[in-house]
C-alpha cells in the first residue's frame, strides 16, 4: 500500500440538496472540516469549513438556513491517484491553494480524501527534527479585544482574510480565539430563528429580524467575543521541533496554535505552514 493510501481517510458524504444547516451540524457531530456532495452517488463538488464560514461572514439576507442548499456554496473536487507520492499532493494543495484532495483508484475509484491533518501527522511522522517552530511561523497576528462585538470581530476577518482571530482582555493578554466553527455554533442557535432577541437596552427587549453576523441591529451587535470564542489557547515555544507542534495540532483537532517567544504569544502557525515546510525539504535537495 502507498503511504498515500495509508494516511487517507473515509470521506464523510452528503447529497448536494441537504440544507445549510444540517451541513453544519454534521460537521460539528464529526469535528470534520469538509464534506462531499454527491447527486445520484456521483460525486459532484465538495464544500468546507471555510466555504460556509465565508458566506455566514458576509450574508445579510433574512434567509434562514435550512433554505439554503449546500450546493449553493460548492466548490470542484480535485482528485489525485493513490500512488501519488504524499510530497507531491503537497505540492497541488499549495499550488491550488485547497485543503483537501480525493485520492483514487483505477479499480474502485475514489477510496478516500487527504487533508491538511492527514498531512501534519504524515510530517510528525517523517520529518522530526528537519524544522523548528521558528522556522515557519507568521510572527503577525490579527488580535481584537474579548469585548468587542462579533459584528466588529467578524468585519476584521474579512477585512484580513482570515479564518481566525486572537481575543485579548483589557491588559493585552490572550484570552481566547475566534474561529469559524464558533461562529458555528451561533449560527445554527440564531440562523434559523425568525426573531433574535436584542437585550443590549436593560429597558427594554426588541424582536428583530435575522440579517446575519454584520447586523448592527440583530445579534452580529449583541453579542460579543468572549461569549463565543475558545477559552482554551494551544500553544508552543518558538524554539520547539515543528513535528511537536504536528502532534499538538493533531491531538487537539485545530488548524492553528499560538508560538510563545519569552513566554509571550509572538505569532501563529498553521497547517498550511507545515505543508510549505514539506515543500521547502523536498525542493531544496
Amino acid at each position: 500500500m502507498s503511504e498515500l493510501l495509508s494516511i487517507c481517510q473515509k470521506p464523510i458524504t452528503a447529497d448536494s440538496n441537504t440544507s445549510l444547516d444540517k451541513i453544519i451540524s454534521i460537521l460539528l457531530k464529526n469535528n470534520i472540516s469538509r464534506i462531499l456532495l454527491t447527486e445520484d452517488n456521483s460525486n459532484v463538488g465538495i464544500i468546507t469549513e471555510k466555504d460556509i464560514g465565508l458566506f455566514l461572514l458576509s450574508d445579510d439576507s433574512e434567509k434562514n438556513l435550512d433554505d439554503i442548499p449546500a450546493s449553493q456554496l460548492m466548490n470542484m473536487f480535485t482528485s489525485v491517484d493513490g500512488s501519488m507520492s504524499v510530497e507531491k499532493c503537497v505540492e497541488i494543495m499549495l499550488e491550488k491553494n485547497i485543503g483537501s484532495l480525493g485520492v483514487s483508484s483505477n479499480a474502485n475509484g475514489l477510496v478516500g480524501i487527504v487533508t491538511k491533518t492527514d498531512i501534519v501527522r504524515y510530517y510528525s511522522k517523517n520529518y522530526s527534527g528537519k524544522h523548528n517552530v521558528g522556522d515557519l511561523m507568521t510572527i503577525s497576528y490579527i488580535a481584537m479585544n474579548s469585548d468587542n462585538s462579533l459584528k466588529d470581530i467578524v468585519s476584521k476577518m474579512i477585512e484580513e482574510k482570515i479564518s481566525r482571530i486572537f481575543l485579548k482582555n483589557e491588559k493585552g493578554d490572550p484570552e481566547g480565539i475566534l474561529t469559524f466553527r464558533d461562529l458555528f455554533h451561533v449560527a445554527l442557535e440564531q440562523g434559523n430563528s425568525d426573531a433574535v432577541l436584542d437585550n443590549s437596552d436593560g429597558a427594554i427587549s426588541v424582536i428583530f429580524t435575522r440579517k446575519g453576523f454584520l447586523s448592527e441591529s440583530g445579534f452580529g451587535n449583541t453579542i460579543v467575543g468572549k461569549d463565543v470564542m475558545t477559552k482554551s489557547l494551544e500553544s508552543v515555544d518558538f524554539e520547539e521541533d515543528l513535528a511537536v507542534a504536528c502532534d499538538v495540532m493533531a491531538q487537539n483537532q485545530i488548524n492553528g496554535i499560538g508560538v510563545r517567544i519569552k513566554d509571550k504569544l509572538g505569532g501563529v502557525l498553521s497547517k498550511t505552514d507545515v505543508l510549505k515546510a514539506i515543500y521547502v525539504e523536498n525542493n531544496s535537495k
